[in-house]
């Protein structure tokens, strides 16, 4: 498993018009009723912070998923959720993080005008969240998306086609454009709703890696090529919005190792990750139009 990730509590971005005053925004509620590894109150604290900043109502759910404990939302965001059997046993194979009344309850929720932002990593992430996301036509692959040659962060770019047009990487004007946002050791998948629109596309070279055990990787590791596969998609579902990513450590800012390397929003490259992270929560919240 890879070196324990903290937040950088260094990191500060200044948010120079907030959305919404201070606390009067949209009431975002984050899963953490489902041995989710993005915490809020720990190495996803720069993610709850900025969207505090940003005048959003933060809160956490503890409980399982139904339309009561649904219903005062405006969004629902899961991160990381992981199936018991998965719980300090990052094995290929994992169960279901949601019960099927979970999944149903959410796919409601959304259809009647919530909105959703599902994030699964890499494996054993997927495979907690495969149930979920086909609800909304996410085909997850329970594996690691690397570029074999550089086996860093990805790097997309509207320049290269890898970042695309959309009201989420667009904005609301010209100072909100995203060009580019870097991801770190992600999965790759592949969308079946008609509805969607990519956001995030894999270049030529990307595989998909899966070993049996979590970053145990060796030249027997079973391995495929990725590239056209997505590793963030939105869609309109009923009347609700969804954005799908296949990637956790872009939305955050923190440190890992003991040489404490930045990942996440504060890396040196992922200058622009900050606005795409604000652009998703608007176009989720309706400030972004769908079109």
């Amino acid at each position: 498993m890879q070196s324990q990730q903290l937040p950088d509590t260094t990191f500060q971005i200044k948010i120079k018009s907030p959305a919404f005053p201070f606390n009067t925004g949209p009431l975002v509620v984050i899963d953490q009723a489902h041995n989710n590894h993005a915490l809020i109150d720990e190495n996803y604290r720069p993610f709850a912070s900025l969207l505090r900043q940003d005048g959003y109502r933060v809160t956490a759910i503890h409980e399982t998923f139904s339309a009561v404990q649904l219903s005062p939302a405006k969004i629902l965001i899961i991160m990381n959720a992981l199936g018991v059997e998965n719980i300090n046993n990052w094995k290929q194979h994992g169960s279901s993080a949601f019960t099927e009344e979970e999944i149903i309850a959410v796919r409601e929720w959304v259809h009647k005008g919530g909105a959703l932002l599902l994030v699964a990593d890499h494996m054993p992430f997927p495979a907690a969240a495969e149930k979920l996301a086909m609800e909304f036509g996410i085909e997850f692959s329970n594996g690691f998306a690397v570029h074999p040659d550089q086996w860093g962060p990805l790097v997309f770019r509207r320049s290269e086609h890898t970042l695309l047009a959309h009201p989420i990487n667009n904005g609301r004007n010209i100072s909100e454009q995203v060009d580019s946002v870097v991801t770190f050791w992600g999965q790759a998948f592949r969308v079946q709703n008609k509805q969607s629109a990519p956001l995030l596309v894999f270049s030529k070279g990307v595989i998909s890696l899966h070993p049996d055990t979590a970053w145990r990787f060796n030249e027997s590791t079973p391995s495929f090529a990725v590239d056209g596969w997505l590793q963030g998609a939105a869609m309109k579902y009923g009347t609700g919005r969804v954005v799908v990513m296949g990637e956790a450590g872009m939305l955050s800012a923190q440190i890992t190792g003991a040489n404490k390397v930045p990942m996440g929003m504060n890396h040196r490259r992922a200058k622009q990750n900050p606005q795409f992270v604000l652009n998703v929560m608007h176009w989720l919240s309706g400030l972004i139009p769908d079109q």
